[in-house]
């Protein structure tokens, strides 16, 4: 049976503090110098809980761990928790073998996988695969969404004796989810993704809201089922000074394709940098507005990061 994705992870309620909002993990894969034994240490940490999903972004001109062949490890290393692609880029695959890849992943982790999906930022990831940039569009990631949706019901694309396959575990493929922050994008994906796998980088609780509205509004209008509300942003948890800082590091390295000094100017303002109890109140303030899920990102490795972050979660869900 097809798993909706406005039920990912712990179900709702449950004697929780802060019932409504569930707390999602990225695993630190934009950090330098990663091994098998890190990632694998953090999957398994934060399949254990409290957290509702484990999620990680694609990007080609960089050394972090190629996005389809990390699920396939993920799903092995992992037993309970969501997996959330947050987000691959369908314009810099084939549409065909990425279907075929997605559905082994959720066969792989017995239904667990949700696809977010967008047309990236970046040129430089588009040409390192031989991608026309010109494809970086809505109307070509709505395409591509289609044909992997065709694949995952079984449909044949050619006169091949039988179809691509594997079969996915959920009934018509993995959820799709749609990465962007943009309004128009939002409401082109009504006609095709399940929800939104979003960012926010000031954390504004009031533009995230009228981002969510729009997509409450199309999905409404393109008699669609409510859309998942998921959005995510940078996280340090400690002093407040030495976790900005650790923030600042990671934008420095992470937003390499922008210049240094724009990204200086907006390091100060950008994710959420602090203590357990701050950041138990931004996380208030999302589920306020009707967020349904948010991925935390992390900006380090250090395992007490995600441990502390963990105990803040745990009182969601």
């Amino acid at each position: 049976m097809r798993v909706s994705p406005g039920r990912h992870g712990p179900s709702r309620g449950g004697g929780c503090q802060n019932p409504g909002v569930r707390i999602g993990m990225t695993l630190p894969v934009m950090e330098p110098d990663l091994d098998a034994a890190t990632l694998r240490t953090w999957a398994r940490a934060v399949d254990e809980g409290p957290f509702s999903s484990l999620c990680w972004g694609e990007r080609i001109a960089f050394d972090n761990p190629h996005s389809l062949t990390l699920l396939g490890a993920v799903a092995a290393w992992t037993e309970r928790v969501r997996l959330v692609t947050t987000v691959i880029v369908p314009q810099l695959h084939d549409p065909v073998m990425l279907a075929k890849a997605l559905a082994s992943g959720d066969v792989l982790c017995d239904g667990r996988l949700t696809v977010g999906l967008g047309v990236g930022g970046r040129h430089e990831d588009y040409r390192s695969v031989g991608a026309d940039p010109a494809t970086q569009t809505r109307r070509q990631l709505a395409e591509r969404a289609a044909v992997m949706r065709r694949v995952w019901a079984g449909e044949k694309l050619t006169e091949s004796v039988l179809p691509v396959g594997p079969a996915p575990v959920q009934d018509g493929g993995p959820p799709l989810l749609v990465g962007t922050i943009g309004p128009k994008t939002v409401r082109d994906a009504a006609a095709w993704a399940d929800g939104l796998a979003g960012t926010t980088l000031d954390l504004d609780l009031a533009r995230q809201n009228e981002l969510f509205d729009i997509a409450r509004t199309a999905w409404a209008e393109a008699g669609r089922p409510a859309p998942h509300l998921a959005t995510s942003f940078w996280f340090a948890l400690g002093d407040p000074a030495a976790a900005r800082d650790q923030v600042h590091r990671h934008l420095r390295r992470y937003m390499n394709w922008i210049p240094a000094e724009v990204v200086d100017a907006m390091a100060p303002g950008t994710g959420f940098a602090g203590g357990q109890d701050e950041l138990a109140a931004v996380l208030r303030g999302f589920a306020a507005i009707g967020t349904d899920e948010l991925h935390l990102i992390p900006t380090s490795t250090d395992l007490g990061q995600l441990r502390a972050a963990a105990e803040v979660a745990a009182d969601f869900g």
